[in-house]
């Protein structure tokens, strides 16, 4: 029996749609896709509001020491928090309310936010706001793209999981070697791994709909976990494309 938070296990029965009205289906749909995307989208604006408050501000300094320019036990505590969110979230949302499961990934886009404040230590502030907008516009084609193509990205997207685990691996194996070409190698890679990953997740959150549609505990459950999946395709675009592109301080 399929899983609605189960990825590999979501596609259409052929009897899901029976005698719902093409139109009504249609506008179900937009609905659904419309909560996803300003989840998504709220998540992404208040990671970069706390980013921004923690940079321009003196509470920097509750993440990076001043004195020795080394990280605090709360930048760490933001660092890794977000990880247990994740799982809470991935292995539990069928246990927890959708009212929780909300707070835990509003809670997930404040905890981005705090780690992110160090990205304007690092690079200049026009160089983050350059690749934070290249990272929207290529989001918005390649979402659209997922959303509207008839062809099924399930090989793709097996494709660029497997290259998500490479890319660990080369992350680890450069903390080694150091080298500036693997790093650039690896960034460009990380970019174009999680492009398709946005295409691919759009078209398998607007096949979930399908399965939990008439579900309203499951719709509000998987539309933010829809959210949290094109969060953090986006994130990890935006930061790829940054080392990438941007200029150091």
């Amino acid at each position: 029996m399929a899983e609605w938070n189960d990825p590999r296990t979501t596609g259409v029965s052929p009897t899901a749609t029976v005698g719902v009205p093409r139109a009504a289906r249609d506008a179900g749909l937009r609905s659904y896709m419309l909560s996803v995307y300003n989840y998504m989208a709220s998540g992404v604006l208040l990671t970069g509001i706390v980013a921004l408050g923690f940079a321009n501000s003196s509470l920097i300094n509750l993440i990076v020491n001043p004195a020795t320019g080394q990280a605090t036990p709360l930048f760490w505590i933001a660092l890794f928090a977000p990880l247990a969110i994740v799982f809470a979230l991935s292995f539990g949302i069928q246990r927890i309310s959708a009212g929780t499961a909300q707070a835990l990934f509003w809670a997930y886009a404040a905890l981005v936010g705090v780690q992110f404040s160090s990205l304007f230590l690092v690079y200049t502030g026009a160089s983050v706001a350059q690749a934070f907008f290249a990272t929207a516009a290529a989001f918005l084609g390649l979402s659209l793209y997922g959303y509207t193509t008839k062809r099924d990205l399930s090989a793709m997207g097996t494709f660029f999981i497997m290259g998500v685990v490479g890319l660990f691996v080369a992350m680890l194996l450069n903390l080694f070697l150091r080298s500036p070409g693997l790093n650039l190698a690896i960034s460009a890679l990380g970019v174009l791994i999680f492009a398709g990953l946005t295409a691919y997740d759009t078209q398998k959150i607007k096949s979930i709909y399908f399965v939990v549609a008439g579900n309203g505990e499951a719709m509000a459950k998987t539309a933010v976990m829809g959210a949290l999946n094109l969060y953090l395709d986006f994130i990890n675009m935006f930061l790829f494309l940054l080392r990438f592109m941007g200029n150091r301080r």
